[in-house]
């Protein structure tokens, strides 16, 4: 399979609050036709760690160490990214929010270096973001997430563990994150839909392909999304083109078994 937006730059719109309303709007436009919807969440780091080998920790201390964070973190950018197979459509969101306060809340200096190293500006974020409650009413407003979803869609993410956990957090209205794995499985499948797709669970099973989702965009030769090349909207559109790619080509077509399986804690 080879969709046209694979050979031409996706344009990124970047949302402040200055053109929050103007952008939902489009986003609640472009959803009614959306099959696929990536995301990718930004957030400080992380506070908690294990006491031990990551590898050696069971599903359910894994999932501990994910709402640990979660719960106690608050995420900086939202990358969403829409695609209507039927006519090839592809758009993407950065929603910029503005709830973190660096001389307050929790963090760690080097993830937040890290993202200011490729581009995010965190005090522009708390100047001239959105909150996530602003955030999670458009969500809701669009379909895309919630028990009025309308058409089936398949959720993409990369290395989703955490991404998946934040926006739940988000959609919550900031509520802690169900207190283990099977009320957290439950709570995607509510929000979400049962059709969630992890692409780093996908590609462990292509022999060939790079593990990093950067490495992995390179290797097919996919092009970066205009504007905010290194953010979580670029991000959002990379996996869901690589989704596409795996899915259709490298597995060929049927990725069923892969429902629900995220990376970092299944």
């Amino acid at each position: 399979m080879s969709p046209v937006w694979a050979s031409w730059a996706v344009p990124v719109r970047s949302v402040w609050a200055s053109n929050f309303k103007y952008e939902s709007e489009n986003l609640l436009h472009v959803a009614r036709r959306a099959q696929y919807v990536a995301v990718d969440v930004h957030y400080p780091g992380v506070v908690h760690h294990p006491g031990k080998d990551h590898n050696a920790l069971t599903v359910e201390e894994r999932y501990a160490l994910v709402k640990a964070n979660v719960d106690g973190l608050k995420p900086l950018q939202v990358g969403i990214a829409l695609y209507d197979s039927d006519g090839g459509y592809l758009a993407a969101w950065e929603f910029n929010l503005r709830d973190f306060r660096p001389h307050a809340d929790p963090h760690d200096e080097n993830s937040l270096a890290y993202l200011a190293g490729r581009g995010l500006n965190v005090g522009a974020l708390r100047d001239h973001g959105v909150s996530a409650d602003m955030l999670s009413k458009k969500l809701f407003e669009s379909g895309l997430v919630g028990a009025r979803r309308g058409r089936s869609r398949s959720w993409i993410t990369y290395a989703g563990a955490y991404h998946v956990a934040y926006l739940l957090k988000i959609v919550t209205g900031g509520a802690a994150l169900p207190r283990d794995v099977a009320g957290f499985n439950a709570a995607v499948r509510r929000y979400l839909g049962d059709q969630v797709y992890d692409v780093a669970r996908m590609a462990a099973d292509c022999p060939a392909m790079p593990r990093a989702l950067e490495h992995i965009v390179t290797h097919l030769g996919l092009h970066p999304p205009l504007e905010s090349p290194h953010l979580a909207a670029a991000a959002g559109v990379h996996a869901l083109q690589v989704f596409m790619r795996l899915k259709y080509v490298e597995l060929g077509g049927d990725v069923r078994k892969y429902r629900g399986l995220l990376k970092g804690l299944h």
